[in-house]
């Protein structure tokens, strides 16, 4: 066996190692960073059926730390750059912010209501309190507080449920690490050198 072809196989063999260590060394790397996951806080991820409407908070993909929480806003607006290009997951955090909408103007009809079946208490000599115009308003009150328990009974898992989503999605997500989609041998002048590529 000639020198030369000795000197190309020890190239070749060299570069396959390196390329082997070095797709260990990213595979351990990933293994050891924190998940690229959307996680809820604890409290948070317990809320249930017909649960509080306040804020969620997240911890965004890669963060572990306590301090790292973000509020996720009334609408969920500071999660969904998070969720771009998951299209289910988007779905449901649009599902979200509708259920929050209809709260805000369930809201505004239940205060509007009180206010007027007040304004009519004292509107002439002696007080009133079952007017014609008050009956409308308590039973625009009522309504509301009805239909209250309709709005407030799902609201909470749609953006549970968005997270999900997100967390559960099969597209790979930035700091994933992806197969190679081709590998090959090739040479640069006399040298072999072992080529490996990845589809952006």
């Amino acid at each position: 066996m000639s020198f030369s072809l000795l000197r190309t196989w020890r190239t070749t063999l060299l570069s396959s190692c390196a390329v082997v260590l070095t797709l260990a060394g990213q595979l351990a790397l990933a293994q050891t960073t924190a998940p690229a996951t959307i996680r809820l806080s604890p409290d948070d991820q317990e809320r249930g059926l017909y649960g509080a409407q306040r804020n969620f908070f997240f911890l965004p993909p890669g963060r572990t730390a306590e301090a790292d929480y973000q509020s996720a806003g009334f609408f969920g607006a500071k999660l969904r750059p998070y969720l771009q290009g998951n299209a289910s997951a988007l779905a449901e955090l649009n599902s979200y912010k509708r259920q929050k909408t209809l709260y805000l103007a369930d809201k505004a009809v239940l205060l509007g209501a009180a206010g007027l079946y007040a304004s009519q208490v004292f509107r002439e000599q002696d007080a009133q309190y079952f007017n014609p115009t008050q009956r409308v308003a308590a039973g625009a009150a009522v309504f509301s507080l009805v239909a209250t328990l309709f709005i407030n009974r799902h609201t909470n898992d749609y953006l549970k449920q968005a997270v999900d989503n997100y967390n559960t999605s099969p597209t790979p997500r930035r700091g994933a690490l992806r197969r190679p989609t081709n590998v090959g041998l090739g040479a640069v002048g006399s040298r072999p050198v072992l080529a490996v590529s990845w589809r952006l």
